[in-house]
């Protein structure tokens, strides 16, 4: 197994009684990736979360971490994992110092290296003045700040962050997201989230669940240019008359939805823009161009049309204009 390898997850399933909270999931994860997880509430996210990091057996399945199987070794798997859970672990009594020197004894870290973890854990969670402080002192940010020192203290290979921004300000927001990337440069990152532009501005890969199913999984560069649909917005001082089908007979154009206020929505074959023979035609009919540009869908909708349309996507599953995804069975 390559080493870069660092979590595979072959057909994870998971239930409750009759509920199935998840099913035949599968993914991988290598070093240097953040993988964005997202999901509404109740799709299965931190049931998932909780089973890689070995805190809830699955029903059916394999994960193996760093190709150890975590059910045959658990203990041994779990030593290469940290764990920020939604609600972070924190002695609220304790001093920051205090707190994370009881990190380095619980990750069995050699007692003559206790303290140089500590330290570097507080420089990279940006901690080095509040040592002293009482956990239950600090502000929410800090807070978080301290959870993320006690899943990285004993320099795991793997992190795992649910919810990690949730009650944050956007400063704060912003400090976890620069800290996240620098993890990235060592580790492997899970960011598990249903907070769309955390994906965006964090994650170089995103996967989706829905209803408990994996129902798209793809790189960020990717799902940016998915996020280009492929249509055009045209708009002109007048409304010629015909101009319908004047449109519709230049090539690449596949159809033309007439807009408000002498604006048309140009659908267009994939990678074959008309926009340059649009505009060319527009010249020379003298129709006033006032705008001709690439519509874009943002993430939101992409999120909404995958989790809430009726039929399932495969993991790579193209979600371009017109292509809807959907709730797992």
């Amino acid at each position: 197994m390559s080493s870069d390898l660092l979590i595979s997850v072959t057909n994870l399933d998971r239930q409750y009684g009759a509920l199935q909270a998840v099913h035949d999931v599968s993914f991988e994860l290598r070093r240097g990736e953040v993988l964005g997880f997202l999901g509404p509430n109740g799709a299965g996210k931190s049931t998932t979360m909780q089973i890689i990091t070995g805190n809830l057996a699955p029903s059916n399945g394999q994960v193996r971490i760093c190709g150890i199987d975590l059910l045959d070794a658990p203990r041994q798997a779990k030593a290469h994992i940290g764990y920020l859970p939604e609600k972070p672990p924190l002695y609220r009594e304790l001093s920051v110092d205090e707190y994370l020197g009881f990190c380095t004894r619980l990750n069995r870290i050699p007692k003559t290296q206790r303290q140089a973890a500590l330290e570097r854990a507080k420089q990279r969670c940006g901690l080095e003045q509040v040592g002293q402080r009482l956990i239950n002192n600090l502000s929410k940010g800090y807070q978080q700040r301290v959870g993320i020192a006690q899943a990285i203290i004993h320099s795991p290979d793997i992190v795992v962050l649910d919810e990690p921004t949730v009650g944050l300000d956007p400063i704060q927001i912003r400090e976890i997201r620069h800290l996240i990337r620098e993890l990235a440069e060592e580790h492997a990152v899970i960011l598990s989230t249903h907070i769309l532009p955390e994906v965006q501005m964090t994650c170089s890969r995103v996967q989706i669940i829905n209803q408990g199913q994996l129902v798209f999984c793809d790189d960020i560069d990717n799902l940016n240019r998915r996020m280009r649909a492929r249509s055009l917005i045209l708009g002109l001082q007048q409304s010629p008359t015909g101009i319908i089908s004047e449109l519709e007979s230049i090539e690449g154009v596949e159809t033309v939805e007439a807009l408000e206020n002498s604006r048309w929505r140009i659908q267009h074959t994939e990678d074959q823009s008309p926009a340059s023979r649009i505009a060319e035609k527009a010249v020379q009919n003298n129709w006033g161009l006032t705008e001709l540009s690439p519509e874009t869908r943002s993430l939101e909708q992409i999120f909404l049309d995958i989790t809430s349309s009726d039929q399932a996507l495969p993991e790579t599953a193209d979600i371009d204009a017109g292509t809807k995804g959907g709730q797992a069975a």
